[in-house]
């Protein structure tokens, strides 16, 4: 997880980073849920929208990152939207969720799926779960910077934090997990083709991800990291002739439902 979040660049494509939210989202069939939890909850805008699909739930957004917490603020809406902070790895329910979302986080979270398995115990009866992650660990984006993670110049502080391509699971993977939860699950991948613009447009996209806590480690050196990445980004993802840029991103999705009884 990187050391904390800048919320400004993570937002810097919020329209991108929120179709496979609302995507998620949309698979879930609760009708009126009392409890709804969203575990990874970033800036809350996302969190917010829960509540607006929900009117009657309770919602709580979760996240472990202080920068990223101090921007719900203006999502907060006292008696149906708070946050809190607390680890992934180690928060509880107070009690039953009836929703429990998770967008775009476990891929942070070493052994998710046994986490996985803890959060559908967590589940009222027929309570939904309901996770999104990226599945694009083995394009350019991550494996350029997993090469250059492994480069003598920086593997003695970068090379611990190079992408893998199995850090998370696939559909059928993810399927297995909540099965073995005792869920009724479905589960699906979409590659999604974002139109970036501007400038570097796809460093400045991993710039609010996966680059942040390498950039982070390198201290001094991150400068001279960051413009070998991007001259090798511009080669992977060339500029279209309008001066946008094409960035093909894989995503993997689960939705599970618990029976109606214990």
């Amino acid at each position: 997880m990187p050391a904390d979040w800048s919320p400004p660049q993570y937002l810097r494509f919020a329209d991108e980073r929120a179709q496979p939210f609302r995507d998620l989202v949309s698979g879930i069939g609760e009708v009126d849920p009392a409890v709804v939890v969203d575990l990874g909850c970033g800036t809350g805008e996302l969190t917010a929208s829960l509540a607006a699909r929900w009117p009657g739930a309770r919602v709580t957004g979760v996240d472990s990152s202080a920068a990223m917490l101090a921007a719900t603020a203006e999502h907060a809406v006292p008696g149906q939207v708070t946050f809190e902070a607390a680890d992934l790895t180690t928060w509880t329910p107070a009690g039953p969720v009836d929703v429990l979302v998770s967008n775009a986080a476990l891929q942070w979270v070493p052994d998710h799926p046994r986490l996985v398995v803890e959060w559908a115990g967590a589940l009222a009866p027929g309570g939904w779960l309901a996770f999104q992650v990226p599945g694009n660990h083995a394009a350019p984006t991550h494996a350029l910077l997993a090469d250059l993670c492994r480069d003598p110049r920086w593997s003695d502080r970068a090379g611990a934090l190079a992408p893998t391509t199995d850090s998370v699971l696939d559909p059928a993977g993810c399927l297995g997990v909540l099965e073995s939860a005792g869920l009724a699950t479905r589960t699906w991948e979409t590659t999604y083709l974002h139109v970036l613009t501007g400038p570097d447009a796809v460093l400045g996209w991993v710039r609010g991800s996966v680059l942040r806590p390498v950039l982070a480690a390198l201290g001094d050196d991150a400068p001279g990291f960051e413009a070998e990445y991007a001259d090798a980004l511009r080669t992977a993802y060339p500029p279209r002739p309008d001066g946008t840029t094409l960035l093909p991103f894989r995503r993997v999705f689960a939705v599970g439902q618990r029976g109606t009884s214990r």
